[in-house]
């Protein structure tokens, strides 16, 4: 892949994640928190991925695509190691709506998440803004 196509495919992926975040919003105004805490998470994936993409970089599971951006951008400094926590939060939540039987996630929780996706998304659009031009 050239860098053409990278940054093609790096703003898919951010347009993918900003699909995430409004789907998030949508799903918890109907009370659907299971639904809402999966898509923000995906919102935060999408956006991490889209930074990836840059680098030309892809992994199979997605531990290790939050892995390389921890390594690579959050211990560099390039963004706020509270993301990290925000990462791990977003992640358990997934997966327990997903997969728990009988998690419960709550309204509270969920506006949480999609405030950290908030969060997330905005500081990865800066970044973006500042290697596209």
């Amino acid at each position: 892949m050239d860098n053409g196509n990278a940054v093609e495919l790096s703003k898919y992926r951010f347009e993918k994640s900003q699909e995430c975040l409004k789907a998030a919003k949508a799903l918890r105004d109907i009370e659907d928190y299971e639904g809402a805490a999966n898509r923000s998470y995906y919102a935060i994936y999408h956006a991490i991925r889209s930074i990836l993409a840059l680098d030309m970089v892809e992994f199979k599971r997605h531990s290790g695509n939050i892995s390389y951006f921890r390594q690579n951008y959050i211990k560099p400094g390039l963004f706020d190691t509270e993301i990290s926590e925000m990462l791990s939060i977003a992640s358990d939540a997934r997966n327990s709506s997903d997969y728990d039987d009988f998690y419960v996630v709550s309204k509270e929780e969920v506006d949480s998440q999609i405030s950290n996706a908030e969060r997330i998304c905005g500081d990865v659009k800066r970044y973006l803004r500042d290697k596209y031009s």
